[in-house]
């Protein structure tokens, strides 16, 4: 144990027109040193988890996270990226800088703006988090990514539409109790099952309701070392930290293995010295239903080809056994791609000290998992999160 979250904050995710990414980087900044109980003066470093690419034409984003209090000014900032796992890269680097001993509090903050372009302007966006060289071209750009996984597993496992139409609308059924989520509204599973107008085939075989939206959003966690922790109101303390990079191209892997999710995750729960049923709950990067399916293989939640009986069983459902995606998930809570890694742990902080919102918060959390994915299964990371005390 190295480091400690002691603050954080959380903005409504969704298609938030009147702000910027400017604005919600601010807010976002504001209101975690604010809940940590510190000055804006005690912040030593700074990270900003911003992808962009392009969906807002500020690029240059590290010095906006200033624009919060004129006592950050001169404070060292830097903008990180990594993908779809751009808000774990940013709290990863502050992990390392207290590992360093050079800085006593570290302010993260994740945001991205992406509904200022139309769905198929951020598809062309979200694109370029693959390997471009082979595979810019495929149709439906990023979906047609996982489109492309999901009938390779099906092809080796058989047809598993249902558990798909499942894993949606349990993610629905949860996110109704986040307020912080994009969608908060129930689908039934007749509805996401089948094709239809209002959800027709995106990619291969997925539907509208297999994909997480485009979202704008913005979260923040004010970090710490233990010692300093100690003194602090809440402290949830990283157990395990871990970062496994995959190759990129998908031709380079048997891509429905998810074998650099399964190592981060091996990793994780060796160094936390845990079994993966030790967790109350895990917040999993569900970017399309498909990936939550094989990332219940990749945890170790089941056998290779399956996953469904983790959702067909009820086992990740808010009173199974490990609850996956209290939250929403990225299928309904959003996915605003700098932000997400920034909200798994903010979502989970909260679980942990037992102040998340109303009907949100589970009964019993003591242990939580992160999984954060950039790209493919490509960057993966993994946070195993417990209160200090």
């Amino acid at each position: 144990m190295t480091a400690c979250i002691v603050g954080w904050s959380h903005g409504k995710f969704g298609k938030l027109d009147g702000e910027t990414s400017e604005s919600l980087i601010v807010k976002a900044a504001t209101e975690a040193i604010a809940h940590a109980g510190i000055e804006p003066k005690d912040v030593d470093v700074i990270y900003v988890g911003n992808m962009n690419g392009g969906f807002v034409r500020q690029e240059f984003h590290s010095s906006l996270a200033l624009q919060a209090h004129p006592d950050l000014r001169f404070k060292p900032s830097t903008r990180v990226e990594n993908a779809c796992a751009t808000g774990s890269a940013a709290i990863h680097m502050g992990l390392n800088t207290l590992a360093a001993g050079k800085a006593r509090f570290v302010l993260v903050v994740g945001v991205e703006k992406m509904t200022e372009l139309n769905s198929a302007q951020a598809g062309e966006v979200l694109i370029k988090a693959s390997y471009v060289a082979e595979e810019a071209n495929i149709e439906a750009g990023f979906a047609g990514i996982f489109g492309k996984i999901t009938s390779a597993y099906f092809q080796r496992y058989g047809d598993k539409s249902d558990a798909l139409a499942k894993i949606a609308v349990k993610a629905h059924k949860n996110g109704v109790k986040n307020p912080f989520a994009h969608f908060q509204k129930e689908f039934a599973y007749e509805f996401c099952r089948n094709p239809s107008d209002k959800n027709p085939f995106v990619a291969g075989p997925l539907k509208r309701t297999d994909c997480s939206p485009v979202t704008d959003g913005a979260a923040a966690v004010i970090l710490t070392d233990v010692t300093t922790a100690l003194g602090m109101k809440q402290v949830i303390a990283f157990r395990a930290a871990e970062q496994v990079n995959d190759f990129l191209p998908m031709s380079k892997r048997d891509i429905i293995k998810f074998e650099g999710p399964a190592l981060a995750w091996k990793r994780a729960l060796t160094s936390a010295r845990l079994d993966l049923l030790d967790l109350s709950f895990v917040e999993s990067h569900d970017c399309f239903t498909s990936a939550e399916l094989i990332e219940y293989e990749a945890m170790g939640l089941t056998a290779p080809g399956e996953g469904e009986r983790a959702i067909h069983e009820g086992w990740v459902e808010r009173d199974g056994k490990l609850p996956v995606n209290v939250s929403g998930g990225l299928k309904a809570k959003g996915h605003p791609v700098g932000a997400t890694g920034v909200s798994m742990h903010v979502m989970s902080a909260m679980q942990l000290s037992g102040t998340a919102p109303g009907a949100l918060q589970l009964p019993k959390a003591r242990i939580g998992g992160v999984f954060n994915m950039g790209g493919a299964a490509v960057a993966n990371y993994v946070s195993i999160l417990e209160p200090l005390r």
